[in-house]
């Protein structure tokens, strides 16, 4: 699934390509929304939510999308080729006289009045990329389940929105507690919670401006990008350790066996 940082770039792109531009076709391809007509209406903005996309048009209209695991919006020139699957997986076209925007494969698509958008995004905690961000909020919507293993919490987007599980794993080598670590059970909790939420914020900031792989270890030789994600039973980048792979929630995750110390699946908390 997406991180934030990623939908944060395709929600610019999609900005960039159709805002202030009224739509010379579009066309839903979901039942409920077949018979929706655009055409006409000019794209306000599109704007991320954690995960989310709302792309907002005049008359008071927000289409939303989610990607989920597999969806993608892609943009084409006018008379460009549309490359991203077969004619079947698509969601949604909304073309301009400049650019067509194709989305594929997308498991959350609906047109809602813009008035009505917090019924979509509204349980969301702070956004990491957004005007709304609170560090101070988002720690103490993970300490509220001191009992929950971090892992877990950080990818619970009514905590922060934004993080999938690329950060979690990264975000818990940072703080040198393995993700099945109780949010109750961190060194000194609301301090660390606090840090890990600011880390967080900063790591998806510093990868939203490029497309580039996603890089937390500031290190540019390739391979060498992630401290841990995806590196299993190869060396950790710190202490040479081979690093473990186990499923938290049915997502694989990764951790330094010496560089985080908690409980894992070999040695579950008491």
């Amino acid at each position: 699934m997406p991180e934030g940082d990623s939908v944060h770039r395709v929600a610019a792109r999609l900005h960039a390509a159709l805002a202030g531009k009224p739509l010379t076709h579009a066309d839903l391809r979901v039942p409920r929304f077949a018979t929706a007509d655009l055409t006409g209406r000019t794209t306000l903005d599109v704007t991320p939510r954690g995960k989310h996309l709302l792309a907002r048009l005049e008359g008071g209209l927000t289409l939303h999308s989610h990607l989920g695991m597999d969806g993608a919006w892609y943009v084409f020139a006018p008379a460009q080729k549309w490359r991203g699957g077969p004619a079947h997986e698509i969601r949604a076209v909304l073309a301009t006289a400049d650019a067509t925007a194709v989305g594929y494969r997308l498991p959350v698509l609906e047109l809602l009045r813009t008035a009505d958008e917090g019924r979509a995004v509204g349980h969301l905690g702070p956004d990491l990329l957004g005007p709304d961000w609170d560090p101070d909020r988002a720690a103490a919507n993970l300490l509220a389940t001191p009992g929950r293993p971090l892992g877990e919490a950080l990818l619970d987007q009514r905590n922060l929105a934004g993080i999938g599980n690329i950060y979690k794993s990264e975000l818990c080598f940072l703080a040198r507690v393995t993700p099945w670590t109780p949010v109750g059970a961190l060194p000194d909790p609301e301090v660390t919670a606090v840090r890990i939420a600011a880390a967080a914020q900063r790591l998806l900031a510093a990868n939203t401006g490029h497309g580039g792989p996603r890089n937390t270890t500031g290190s540019h030789r390739p391979g060498r990008e992630l401290f841990v994600y995806g590196r299993a039973r190869r060396p950790c980048l710190r202490c040479g350790t081979p690093v473990r792979e186990a499923p938290q929630d049915d997502r694989p995750t990764y951790w330094c066996p010496r560089c985080q110390s908690g409980p894992t699946p070999d040695t579950p908390a008491n």
